[in-house]
């Protein structure tokens, strides 16, 4: 007898079954219709109309900024980089996309930078808050502290930590005429004066001469984990910002959390001695101290403000900042010409100023408005900007056309600072090359050339870390080519990748003391 007619209720059964997977699937076609045909009409790889998976790909090889450049090299200014994501590769849209007024939200791209504790939720920061009021509470407060005027006073630290790498140079390796990486040292360096503007105290990289702490390895870490998450922030909120999740393992972030809170919690203790407070000197007022004062004078700044500050002074004020001093370095170094004409630069300098430049530190008063210096860092900052996945931002209701290309409301828009800054129309045909000179020109054609670097950022979310990191970056080259001659080993050996952050090393060098300005004494 039929098996079918015995058991009817197989064929019921059967036929739901039936029912139910070629529902799933024709919905899960008329979605991937859906999600193809909205941008149909913007060209990119066939992937990347469908999944977003692609774009996982791209950021785990650590060359997600070489290969987003290839993408518009073959297809144009404007490239699909995913099913509701398009990547622009034009400057001159830059006002269009990051405008100075409100308007063009930033996507959950941000959220995934976020660090994350189970108790405490995600933290936002000036740079990763999405949510426009909570930005301007946050920002508002501590953007004049980062004006050039503000900034100045802060040099003192600056020589502090300049004193300490020299004395570890010399003993180190101009004496022993050892071989070290000096891309290394340069993140050493930044990283210990970040800590001496915020808390006037080192991480203590420089003395050790190695990551203390693993510090560093953890914030590359984090960094190069939270990286693939930004292109699927869904997925992040699932398996990273999870209570139940943290339950089993470490939040992310949490680490260097931890080391902040504790030198904030010092911080406050010590300031609750009543002398405490009246006994620091104005010379002495590091940016925690700022950080305090402003919250204690205004209570709508909320508590843990101060902690967001200080964390992102941690993370992105010290990353960032050795990126263009390793490519500042790298550059002078493996064309010496143009290190050559830098110190000619100074030395005439020197001899223009009454008294010379100030000694062994050049004063920030003695360099700031030299030509080829500010050539050399402007071209640092062009090649290697820190942070080389696009800036992504939602387009509002009502969609926008931008550069003569229409975008739905809801579509992710960015700028990759890496592609923008080697866009050959603008920046010459050998754009991909070290070439101080090309700063080198009429005030307004350099005026147009700044403009169209997104290294910091553009509009209403420009960075307000700009003038720290010139101030560091101009007196460390300065300082370094006045005091030092570096033998590059092989350039070959220097490598790059890319976790968000980039990571640079293999810049081996040899080093010896310059004699520079006693041979220009003599002439």
């Amino acid at each position: 007898m039929d098996s079918m007619n015995i058991f009817p209720g197989y064929r019921q059964a059967d036929s739901i079954v039936f029912i139910a997977v070629g529902s799933i699937l024709g919905l899960s076609l008329l979605h991937l219709l859906r999600t193809y045909w909205r941008l149909r009409y913007i060209p990119g790889p066939f992937l990347a109309r469908f999944t977003n998976l692609q774009r996982v790909y791209w950021v785990k090889t650590t060359r997600a900024h070489e290969i987003h450049q290839q993408m518009h090299e073959k297809y144009g200014n404007v490239v699909r980089f995913g099913p509701n994501m398009v990547s622009l590769g034009d400057p001159a849209l830059i006002p269009s996309l990051y405008p100075i007024r409100p308007g063009f939200p930033k996507s959950d791209f941000y959220r995934s930078l976020m660090p994350y504790t189970r108790k405490g939720g995600s933290l936002p920061a000036v740079f990763n808050t999405r949510d426009e009021n909570l930005h301007k509470v946050i920002k508002t407060p501590i953007a004049p502290l980062f004006s050039l005027s503000n900034i100045l006073p802060l040099e003192v630290f600056v020589n502090r930590v300049l004193e300490v790498l020299f004395q570890q140079l010399d003993t180190r390796f101009v004496s022993s005429g050892d071989t070290f990486d000096l891309a290394d040292w340069l993140q050493y360096f930044a990283f210990d004066v970040m800590g001496t503007l915020t808390f006037s105290k080192r991480y203590g990289f420089l003395e050790h001469g190695r990551d203390v702490n693993n510090m560093l390895l953890t914030i590359w870490t984090y960094m190069s984990n939270c990286a693939p998450m930004t292109q699927i922030p869904w997925f992040d909120v699932v398996w990273n910002k999870n209570a139940f999740i943290t339950l089993f393992r470490r939040a992310s972030g949490l680490s260097i959390l931890g080391h902040v809170g504790e030198l904030i919690a010092d911080r406050r203790q010590r300031r609750n001695t009543p002398s405490a407070v009246s006994d620091e000197k104005a010379s002495d007022r590091d940016m925690l101290s700022r950080f305090f004062e402003l919250q204690e004078k205004d209570s709508k700044i909320p508590r843990w403000a101060v902690t967001a500050w200080a964390f992102s002074n941690v993370i992105a004020g010290s990353d960032s900042t050795a990126v263009t001093m390793r490519t500042t370095w790298f550059g002078l170094l493996s064309h010496p010409e143009t290190l050559k004409t830098l110190r000619k630069e100074l030395l005439d300098q020197d001899s223009k100023l009454e008294g010379g430049i100030t000694r062994p530190f050049p004063a920030w008063k003695d360099i700031c408005n030299l030509a080829y210096l500010d050539a050399c860092v402007n071209e640092a900052v062009r090649l290697h900007p820190p942070f080389c996945l696009p800036f992504e931002r939602v387009v509002p209701s009502g969609g926008l056309t931008i550069g003569g290309t229409y975008f739905p409301a809801g579509t992710v828009v960015g700028m990759s600072p890496w592609v923008i800054n080697r866009h050959r129309p603008t920046f010459g045909h050998d754009a991909e090359s070290w070439r101080p000179e090309r700063w080198m020109v009429p005030e307004e054609h350099r005026r147009k050339l700044e403009q169209s670097v997104l290294t910091f950022g553009a509009g209403r979310r420009v960075c307000l870390g700009k003038h720290i990191a010139m101030l560091e970056i101009k007196k460390l080259t300065a300082a370094l080519a006045l005091n030092y001659e570096f033998d590059l080993l092989d350039p070959k050996r220097f490598k790059v990748e890319n976790g968000w952050f980039f990571r640079q090393y293999g810049m081996d060098v040899k080093a010896r003391k310059a004699t520079v300005w006693e041979e220009d004494k003599k002439q």
